[in-house]
């Protein structure tokens, strides 16, 4: 039998607790971890997807813009359908949407087909995310409401770092000879749990008087969140050309026209699809900024140290999933922080913040100390230490933003906190990527000018041949690191390796060796420069968090 409630309709309702929220809270969540499972599973599965159905070198990147660009365009308006039809209704409909998405994936026959089912997986999960928050908000008293937010934090990291390690796994294992298939397969069980679960346990919840669509607000809101979403996913593949600036810079504007729309159809009357009220709310308009910031900063790290692992250090896509195992335990371990603290409000946010900067620079130290040859187990302490600042911060950030927003402005909130999100990895991909391979072909270039020489006279290389060697190899170590295609070999270091094919076995090993050991140092160095921008995202959110009010509710 299906549970429901009748709306609230006031403030004091609205702190009712709804006697099965709990078990509630873990459906919403399992939705939640759909989505960050399938937004971070292709960029370990990809080269083995390209291998099996084909593809250029865009397919891997599409994999994963195709489900960041839905998923974007939708958000806001899928969070104000939850208002109009009701929140329960609007997840079921996501989520059995995104389960059927999953299965397409599955089955998918060409790289064409993959892309189109991965945005419609980003559509529906677009339905369907906004709708946990406002749920939330709904079926959980004040007082509690911190705590159930607070789950939020772990399990995005969990996900987040789990999700390479799963992708990895599923495709070693090969069950069933399903290879790569079984990273989409593995959601049909999630999904339908999500969906049972969501009929027998969540609530119905809809605004006490539904208001209608603003389609001009949807056309608008989607092609601005399009017009900046495409370019930064798109961008660094291309070489960032003219036409990306113009676009973000149209989308800025487009945003603005929205923004004065909204207002005026609010003026006369009319439902815009984002409450401009919500922007007069301290806790709210600061979290969207902090949100930006934090996001970025996350998404963009996640990236970098992705690449680093496994193009830098050599290591499988399972081995460097695992490496990313100390953040999930610290996350953990700061929820439960958090949750002793949180009476502090946006000081627990702050602490947070200078806690996971702190682990950063302990990994830059670790790289610094143990040099090309660092190990997982060495990387063990500052992982964990980045990863409790970061569950510290999380935990009360939900709360903290949406603690002041209205019940008919829960669909506006949750779509807009939501698909900023989704604009900040974005960003932070977009940027932190861009750096580190920006930082990259110069670093691989020194660290050969210094390492290459000596190797190969070690081997009884001199004189012209060995400079002439070294000059080879730097140039292939240049136009590799710097390859928009990691799987292509470029022109330099094909005319390397014939060059090397008439040359005596020593020589050859050296300049190997001297290969390698320079591609170490120079992602080790790009990737050290990477995180000190992080630090220094980490600094600009500390400041960002202080336009969030200084508790979620007056009252504490």
């Amino acid at each position: 039998m299906t549970t429901s409630t009748a709306p609230p309709t006031g403030p004091a309702a609205a702190r009712e607790p709804y006697p099965l929220r709990w078990i509630a809270l873990f459906v919403l969540l399992a939705a939640e971890v759909m989505d960050l499972l399938d937004a971070l599973i292709t960029n370990i599965a990809a080269p083995s997807i390209r291998a099996d159905i084909g593809g250029g070198a865009s397919t891997i990147q599409w994999l994963g813009a195709a489900y960041t660009l839905a998923m974007a365009v939708g958000l806001i308006t899928g969070g104000r359908l939850g208002d109009i039809v009701g929140r329960r209704r609007m997840f079921l409909i996501g989520a059995l949407g995104f389960t059927v998405g999953s299965l397409l994936c599955a089955v998918s026959q060409s790289p064409e087909m993959l892309i189109a089912c991965r945005g419609i997986q980003g559509l529906f999960g677009a339905v369907m995310l906004p709708q946990g928050l406002g749920l939330i908000k709904e079926m959980f008293s004040e007082q509690e409401m911190s705590s159930a937010f607070g789950m939020f934090g772990p399990v995005m990291g969990l996900s987040s770092v789990g999700g390479p390690v799963l992708a990895g796994w599923l495709i070693d294992a090969d069950y069933f000879g399903t290879g790569w298939r079984m990273i989409f397969l593995i959601n049909l069980p999630l999904g339908l749990l999500a969906v049972l679960g969501g009929l027998r346990f969540l609530p119905e919840s809809r605004a006490a008087r539904p208001p209608r669509l603003d389609l001009v607000g949807v056309v608008l809101a989607g092609l601005a969140s399009l017009l900046v979403v495409y370019p930064l996913v798109q961008g660094r593949e291309l070489g960032w050309p003219a036409w990306t600036f113009v676009s973000m810079a149209v989308a800025v504007a487009l945003f603005g026209f929205f923004g004065w729309y909204e207002a005026r159809k609010r003026r006369v009357g009319g439902d815009p699809l984002v409450e401009p009220g919500l922007f007069r709310k301290r806790g709210f308009t600061g979290g969207l900024i902090v949100g930006i910031v934090f996001f970025a900063g996350i998404s963009g790290f996640s990236l970098v140290f992705s690449l680093f692992t496994q193009l830098g250090l050599g290591y499988s896509p399972l081995k460097a999933g695992l490496v990313g195992l100390p953040l999930s335990v610290g996350m953990v371990g700061g929820f439960g922080v958090a949750q002793a603290v949180q009476k502090f409000g946006r000081t627990v946010i702050h602490a947070g913040i200078v806690v996971m900067a702190a682990g950063v620079v302990a990994v830059v130290v670790t790289l610094h100390l143990a040099g090309v040859d660092v190990s997982p187990w060495q990387l063990i302490p500052a992982l964990t230490l980045t990863g409790l600042g970061m569950g510290v911060l999380m935990a009360p950030f939900f709360d903290i933003v949406l603690a002041g927003v209205e019940t008919h402005e829960t669909g506006s909130a949750s779509g807009a906190l939501t698909a900023v999100q989704q604009l900040g990895s974005a960003l932070g991909v977009a940027v932190l990527g861009t750096l580190f391979f920006g930082f990259l072909g110069g670093h691989v270039a020194s660290a050969t000018d210094t390492v290459a020489p000596r190797t190969l006279a070690a081997a009884g290389v001199e004189g012209p041949a060995r400079d002439h060697l070294v000059a080879a190899l730097r140039t292939c170590g240049h136009d590799r690191a710097t390859a928009k295609d990691q799987e292509q070999v470029p022109p330099s270091c094909v005319w390397l390796e014939g060059e090397l094919r008439t040359a005596e076995a020593p020589v050859r090993l050296a300049a190997v060796r001297a290969a390698e050991q320079s591609a170490k140092r120079g992602f080790g160095q790009s990737m050290n420069l990477t995180l000190w921008i992080e630090v220094g995202l980490l600094a600009l959110t500390f400041g960002t968090a202080f336009l969030l009010p200084l508790r979620a509710r007056p009252e504490e």
